[in-house]
């Protein structure tokens, strides 16, 4: 005998089979596991930690505290291999925290449509938790 209900697990099969593209996952943000995914890129000096990893924890902790769910990719790995995991995983809001730093700035990429824009440093907090 078998059952073919839809359960938990179906449901999700489903929803990943048809949001996915190319580079991987594009959860809705209803059922996305994290709200944000927050991805440091740049160089440290061994046994140092980088400004852009520092200023990512930040904003992950200040996210997390206006009540989003964070991903941080605190990772050593290449900028290529976090951003090419960072669209896999499919959250729907992707922070960047790298080269725009020396500006003041963050780039934040909406995963669906891949658009990107900067937005200041203290004002990514208020526009991501609305």
């Amino acid at each position: 005998m078998g059952s073919y209900g839809i359960g938990v697990s179906r449901a999700v099969a489903a929803i990943a089979e048809q949001t996915l593209d190319d580079s991987g996952l594009c959860w809705p943000a209803s059922v996305a596991p994290y709200d944000v995914h927050v991805v440091p890129v740049g160089k440290a000096k061994p046994g140092e930690t980088s400004e852009q990893l520092a200023v990512a924890e930040r904003i992950a902790a200040e996210l997390e505290s206006a009540g989003r769910r964070v991903l941080l990719d605190d990772r050593v790995a290449s900028p290529g291999e976090k951003f090419a995991d960072a669209d896999l995983l499919g959250m729907p809001t992707i922070v960047v925290v790298g080269k725009a730093l020396a500006d003041g700035e963050v780039e934040v990429k909406d995963r669906r449509t891949g658009e990107r824009r900067k937005i200041a440093l203290d004002a990514v907090v208020d526009e991501l938790s609305s």
